[in-house]
């Protein structure tokens, strides 16, 4: 998010920042138990990432061949007053030719720069990668990773690691934060952290800033087998030098449906074109109860 001042609604390119990074010092969410600092019995640390990232990577790759619906809302907020909003629905589909698309269903004129923000690059790439974070065996080189201990949640039994990139390289969006992984299965069950890196005017000269809020993604079972980002939240203000806001986000995964290629839909013995098959409606997926589940929506 970069601030929009009264005198300044231009959008400006985004500037690339190289910027050491460091651990956040983390709150915990609602929902969970005290965190334990204890060793894991019976296996490493490292065990444990070396296979939460092997499920992560199929977990990555199995995403790729589901279908899904994200609904994204963004508002800005003066005490309990929507000032701005955006917001975007698309269908994550597949093309007749089994390409992957984006197929945008809702999205009204944004109102945000009412709110004193603008969305720039980085929020764009995190809405799609960073929100519904994934760390797999490809990306762990990338990151420092620190074992806190073991929490509960809900009714899942947690390792929880702390992570932060390496350093930055480029215009990458990275995370940085916390991850709590299943003992049972070995996959992330839940996220809590921020996007990176921002761009901070920290001597005050008049630089564009960048910030963006900490969120928290949780998952839950599809399929009895993957577990896959169901809802993020964000609740926080942005420290601006010229303001402070108050931006919120919510973002729904909903739908999930795995695409074949082979499947026929057929009716009255027929099989119905590819773009009749489009507008059947996915099967609701129940959300697994032994998840962690997400606060009330609002």
């Amino acid at each position: 998010m970069k601030f929009m001042s009264w005198l300044h609604r231009l959008v400006l390119s985004l500037a690339a920042l190289v910027v050491a990074s460091s651990f956040l010092s983390l709150t915990a969410s609602a929902q969970e138990g005290p965190l334990e600092n204890t060793p894991p019995k019976g296996i490493t640390p490292e065990e444990i990432i070396t296979r939460f990232a092997t499920k992560e990577k199929e977990f990555k790759e199995a995403r790729e061949q589901y279908t899904y619906r994200q609904d994204i809302h963004v508002m800005t907020l003066d005490g309990s007053t929507i000032t701005g909003e955006y917001r975007e629905t698309f269908d994550v589909l597949f093309d007749d030719k089994g390409h992957r698309m984006e197929n945008v269903v809702f999205a009204p004129q944004s109102s945000l720069e009412q709110g004193g923000l603008s969305l720039d690059e980085g929020d764009i790439q995190d809405f799609r990668n960073k929100l519904p974070f994934v760390l797999t065996s490809d990306e762990i080189p990338e990151y420092n990773i620190l074992y806190i201990g073991q929490q509960q949640e809900d009714e899942l039994h947690c390792y929880v690691f702390d992570i932060a990139p390496k350093q930055i390289v480029g215009k990458k969006r990275y995370f940085q934060g916390r991850i709590w992984v299943d003992d049972h299965d070995f996959q992330i069950v839940k996220t809590y952290g921020q996007a990176v890196p921002e761009i901070r005017d920290t001597k005050k000269k008049g630089k564009e800033e960048h910030l963006y809020p900490k969120f928290t993604t949780w998952r839950q079972q599809i399929d009895g087998r993957y577990w896959f980002p169901v809802y993020t939240r964000a609740d926080d203000v942005l420290h601006f030098n010229l303001n402070d806001i108050h931006i919120r986000e919510i973002v729904k995964y909903e739908d999930y449906k795995r695409f074949g290629s082979s499947v026929k839909i057929l009716y009255k013995g027929q099989e119905l074109p590819k773009a009749d098959q489009k507008d059947q409606k996915p099967d609701q997926q129940k959300p697994d109860t032994t998840a962690p589940q997400p606060p009330p929506q609002n």
